[in-house]
């Protein structure tokens, strides 16, 4: 949830919206959620209750540019084909900013109707006029289609006091809340029986990271794989407004224990910041509460863009958009706990026309991949061998180009958007890198295009790069070259992916 000084905001929404062009609706993905129109930002309140996955969302229902802060919303049965729904939480005399929304299963509210649980959403109140940021409760009976707000449950007289997210803490039989005190990079802990009355049980930070402003943390616990039987953490994580590790806005993560009350950092942290994705374009992302038991899986979704620039991509007629829902996991490596992240299985239903190719030799001449389009999933094994570099390049009618690479002698995976398209924010055009393993000069790279978004999962999740592109026009083409000496794919797949709003 975006809090730009108020005349930044102000002179953004003063902005003429960009008119439809042929190269905006090119640029429109299609499997990656966004709403048919206006602003949006954060995900907010993701829970799962009858069949439902729900992701409200930070919404502007009056243009495409950040303000009027609402909580749009939309549903999914599968995590991949969402419906769009009325505005969840208008703007009033508050402007609706982040929260979360959990299933109040044993009615501890008392909102509950009919026997039935609750859904019951902790969101941000900002007043526009004092700046006080003070935290609001609404509730619904009808599944989230329709709340009422209760008002005010938590003020603390500050205008850096947002971003609640809550979850029932099953081993203290209390409701934990997360918020942040933004401007001193500091997450405050809060305590309740009835998610009206918030008691402080502690203060985490400023430490790891920092920057102008820390936001929208999220706090779950996980097992450990390659760990003993039954051990888990505590992750912890946390967006930064500016200062990541791409230079703007991104997100870092946290390892330890939780008892309810406090967090606690591991022993093995060595206060280097750990990143959850080395490109520039994930911001914001939080998990879902309430998912069924039968499914075990920590699901989160990002917002994909970045403050720097966010009010000004040329896209139309929406402006911001979603990343794929990813499955977290926690591995115990030789340099410490790691978050991996993985693109949700439930994705695959989206793909057809499988091509498939072995024993590619790569050299400098360019070989076109079988990828049509731009919408696609790639899968590649690759053993990098004498090279130097190996680059997919993804083109398009006017020559503008992305690319994807590898470069082995320094072990490192790079999105270049250097050259992406057309200029139209000086921070845009940038190379962003992350480390990774390259045991024997191999890789697995998994790679999400979706018309103007790229998600890359490297060596099955260790390293993500997220970014969005901007085409120049035209169809989009692919093909892949080695520098400096041979390498080799190994095995590839890859399938187009269909749009689910087109079914």
């Amino acid at each position: 949830m975006r809090r730009q000084l108020l005349a930044v905001a102000l002179a953004a929404l003063c902005t003429a919206p960009l008119a439809p062009s042929a190269r905006a609706e090119e640029a429109r993905p299609g499997y990656h959620f966004a709403p048919a129109r206006n602003w949006n930002n954060d995900p907010n309140g993701l829970v799962y209750y009858e069949g439902e996955y729900h992701l409200f969302y930070q919404y502007n229902p009056y243009g495409d540019r950040w303000g009027h802060m609402s909580w749009g919303h939309a549903v999914s049965r599968d995590l991949v084909t969402w419906q769009e729904l009325p505005v969840a939480i208008p703007e009033t005399d508050v402007q609706a900013f982040s929260g979360g929304v959990v299933v109040d299963w044993n009615n501890t509210s008392g909102f509950g109707k009919d026997g039935r649980p609750p859904l019951v959403a902790l969101f941000t109140g900002h007043n526009t006029k004092t700046r006080i940021q003070s935290q609001y409760l609404a509730y619904s009976n009808d599944k989230g289609r329709t709340w009422t707000t209760h008002g005010k449950v938590l003020d603390i007289g500050s205008t850096e006091f947002r971003d609640p997210k809550i979850f029932w803490h099953e081993a203290t039989k209390r409701w934990v809340m997360l918020t942040v005190i933004a401007a001193e990079n500091r997450v405050l802990v809060w305590t309740s029986g009835d998610l009206k009355s918030w008691t402080m049980a502690s203060s985490f930070g400023p430490t790891g990271a920092r920057g102008k402003n820390w936001e929208c943390p999220d706090i779950f616990e996980l097992p450990i794989e390659g760990g003993k039987p039954g051990e888990k953490r505590w992750v912890l994580a946390i967006s930064l407004g500016d200062s990541s590790v791409n230079g703007g806005s991104g997100m870092q993560y946290f390892v330890g224990d939780f008892d309810g009350q406090r967090f606690t950092l591991d022993p093995s942290w060595t206060g280097d910041p750990q990143w959850l994705d080395w490109g520039a374009d994930y911001y914001a992302a939080v998990t879902y509460n309430d998912l069924p038991k039968s499914d075990p899986r920590k699901i989160a979704i990002g917002w994909a863009n970045n403050w720097r620039y966010a009010n000004l991509i040329p896209t139309y007629p929406n402006r911001g958009l979603m990343s794929l829902p990813r499955s977290l996991s926690l591995h115990k490596t030789s340099e410490g706990y790691r978050l991996y992240q993985a693109p949700v299985a439930e994705a695959e239903a989206l793909r057809r026309d499988h091509s498939s190719a072995e024993g590619l030799k790569l050299g400098e001449a360019s070989q076109p991949l079988p990828v049509k389009g731009g919408r696609a999933e790639l899968v590649i094994d690759l053993d990098t061998g004498s090279s130097q570099q190996v680059e997919i390049a993804i083109k398009d009618a006017q020559g503008y180009q992305t690319l994807v690479g590898v470069t082995a002698p320094t072990g490192e995976v790079y999105v270049d958007r250097t050259r992406s398209g057309p200029s139209f924010h000086e921070g845009f055009p940038d190379r962003h890198i992350a480390p990774v393993d390259l045991k024997g000069r191999k890789v697995k790279l998994h790679l999400f295009v979706d018309e103007s978004i790229i998600e890359l999962y490297v060596n099955d999740g260790a390293r993500t790069i997220t970014d969005r592109f901007f085409r120049g026009g035209g169809e989009l083409s692919w093909s892949v070259s080695a520098r400096g000496g041979e390498a080799t794919i190994e095995t590839l797949n890859a399938w187009t992916l269909s749009d689910p709003r087109k079914k």
